[in-house]
């Protein structure tokens, strides 16, 4: 199975016109951050998990042609904004597109997008079919999905187990109940938004204790804003097992 790193950033991450900052104006690629996504991949089926603003842009750099579903994590902005985008999905395949989320993200999906649930809807409207998850593993792609609640300060926020992998983004606690979920994976990829305390999010130092005490054999952080600094300066500092991830980073796992 593949994971592709789709965006690493946040909205204080995404590279802004005219600002004179280390990080906008860094000719490393790495530290060229859309909007935190990740493609995952395996026989044939492809999924993508949140689709934030950058999502249409996501999708043409990486050349994809097809997706199976989709499953969010929250329903943040910047996590559901680009859904609008998966109409050329439908164009392509004449399908609706499986959306897999909570009742609370519905709620907001619902909300943000309702042109697209009109009981008469019009031409070229995305065409979505919801799939309601809890924290109930379900079945999707033939693969299990442990799904991994976790907390964005008084938000509840969904994170994903398949296979070896465990997937987390904002996130700035998480209960033993889904540490032991956690526990046995080889890759770890957390949130690790920046060096200061914040009240939703790990800092790096605070995802990097959490790492170590789950003992997850390589670790990758994600969800990066411009406040954490330069990706080849951040990565000299990092323990031997972790990274920063970056977009396009792509990663083997079973």
């Amino acid at each position: 199975m593949q994971l592709t790193f789709l965006g690493t950033g946040t909205s204080q991450g995404v590279p802004v016109i005219g600002c004179d900052c280390p990080i906008c104006q860094s000719p490393q690629v790495k530290d060229t951050r859309l909007r935190s996504s990740v493609m995952l991949e395996w026989d044939d089926q492809r999924f993508v998990i949140d689709t934030g603003p950058d999502f249409r842009q996501q999708m043409l750099r990486a050349n994809v042609k097809s997706l199976n579903g989709i499953v969010f994590t929250h329903e943040h902005k910047d996590h559901i904004a680009g859904l609008d985008d998966v109409r050329a999905f439908n164009f392509m395949t004449q399908l609706p597109m499986d959306i897999y989320c909570t009742s609370t993200v519905e709620e907001a999906l619902r909300r943000e997008f309702n042109y697209a649930f009109y009981n008469k809807s019009y031409p070229g409207v995305p065409q979505l079919e919801l799939h309601n998850i809890d924290s109930t593993p379900f079945q999707l792609g033939n693969k299990t999905w442990i799904p991994l609640p976790v907390m964005h300060a008084k938000m509840a926020v969904l994170g994903f187990r398949i296979g070896n992998l465990s997937y987390i983004t904002d996130a700035n606690f998480i209960s033993e109940e889904t540490q032991e979920k956690i526990k046995g994976s080889e890759i770890l990829i957390l949130n690790a938004l920046r060096h200061q305390e914040h009240v939703s999010h790990f800092t790096l130092s605070q995802a990097i204790e959490l790492a170590q005490r789950l003992e997850v054999p390589k670790v990758y952080f994600t969800h990066i804003s411009h406040q954490l600094g330069l990706h080849d300066f951040v990565s000299e500092t990092l323990p031997s097992n972790m990274q920063l991830a970056y977009d396009g980073l792509q990663i083997q796992f079973s």
